[in-house]
């Protein structure tokens, strides 16, 4: 018995079925690409990975609409892999890594750069400028049997057709296996969790009416549009 009405539980589509992903929580990894690291000034040296969130009912499935959101007047577009998880653990070794991914996906990890910048110049949690309403639109996910790879293969965005960003998973810093390994050396991962594992370089601003599409080569492709201001 709950005070009032519990809310709704948390999901993403899953290809080929009409069963869904229930989500528990949104990992996401700061800057691991090279490329992307050096477009947001700073050092691409293999530091330690860090990791912010985003809440569970911020993903919504692909194709969809998003309204602008509140707050911003620079709206950015981050295209990532998407991990799902599939069986908890803590302090998984790099080997074990994949025994407890369900799937992969693609998304998108959108930011509201303005605060983003403000958080960090104050020296303040990223959490207004990337923990949003709709900040995470994914592509349904794509069973780990059916993935031919989380290591290799291209990823890309475009707005309105015109490619922004371009790269191969081969140029993360912090490969799955490591990322997830390390993550779990913070925190007991549990099924449901989902990890968003960083974006390569070319992001940029969208406004409302832009058309964004993008994917990961062989996991699956995303198309989402920019509405009218909530």
């Amino acid at each position: 018995m709950y005070v009032i009405d519990p809310p709704k539980q948390a999901s993403l589509a899953v290809q080929g079925s009409e069963a869904r992903f229930p989500i528990r929580r949104i990992f996401c990894v700061g800057r691991n690409y090279e490329a992307h690291a050096r477009e947001m000034g700073k050092d691409p040296t293999r530091e330690a990975p860090f990791f912010f969130t985003k809440p569970a009912d911020a993903a919504l499935d692909t194709p969809c609409t998003i309204p602008y959101p509140l707050l911003t007047e620079n709206l950015h577009y981050e295209i990532e892999l998407i991990i799902a998880i599939g069986k908890g653990g803590v302090r998984i070794a790099e080997a074990d890594v994949m025994d407890h991914v369900w799937g992969a996906s693609v998304g998108l990890d959108m930011t509201r750069r303005d605060l983003q910048t403000e958080a960090k110049d104050m020296g303040r949690p990223w959490d207004w400028g990337k923990a949003f309403d709709d900040s995470a639109p994914i592509a349904p996910i794509k069973p780990l049997a059916d993935v031919p790879s989380v290591e290799t293969g291209r990823i890309w965005l475009a707005v309105n057709g015109k490619v922004q960003q371009d790269a191969d998973l081969s140029d993360l810093i912090w490969s799955v296996r490591e990322h997830v390994s390390i993550l779990s050396h913070a925190m007991v991962l549990a099924p449901g969790d989902v990890i968003m594992t960083g974006t390569p370089a070319g992001v940029g601003a969208v406004v409302t009416g832009d058309v964004i599409t993008g994917g990961v080569e062989g996991i699956g492709e995303l198309e989402v549009t920019i509405g009218a201001r909530a």
